[in-house]
């Protein structure tokens, strides 16, 4: 079992930057695949970013593609999400998911453990 806290989520204006992390607990963080996904309110929760167990193989919707990188460092169990050119539409709770597999997911199901999220606003 493994326990995420993300962190990193404000206010931004649009074309700014943010950073999200999220911190595993655990000894088996590199069992995992990660994942970032978002809510926007009234809307169903969306996939956003993906990171193989490895590091070696990443995935992206196509809306962010060019704009966010994910990444993981799995000596300090974390994984990260940077933001670029932020937009408007960017704006939503973002969740850290933990799932199991040996490739990257897109599918809610296939993530066993989820963090509180953070809050992610765009001003335009």
């Amino acid at each position: 079992q493994v326990q995420l806290v993300e962190s990193g989520g404000g206010l931004v204006q649009a074309g700014g930057s943010l950073r999200l992390s999220c911190a595993a607990s655990g000894r088996t963080f590199s069992r995992y695949v990660m994942g970032w996904f978002r809510q926007a309110p009234g809307k169903e929760r969306e996939f956003v970013a993906a990171i193989s167990r490895s590091g070696g193989i990443t995935d992206y919707t196509d809306s962010v593609k060019g704009r966010f990188t994910i990444s993981r460092d799995n000596a300090k169990n974390t994984v990260h999400l940077q933001m670029n050119s932020l937009k408007p539409e960017d704006t939503a709770v973002y969740y850290c998911a933990a799932g199991y597999g040996d490739y990257t997911t897109r599918h809610v199901a296939d993530y066993a453990y989820w963090g509180q999220g953070t809050q992610v606003t765009v001003s335009s």
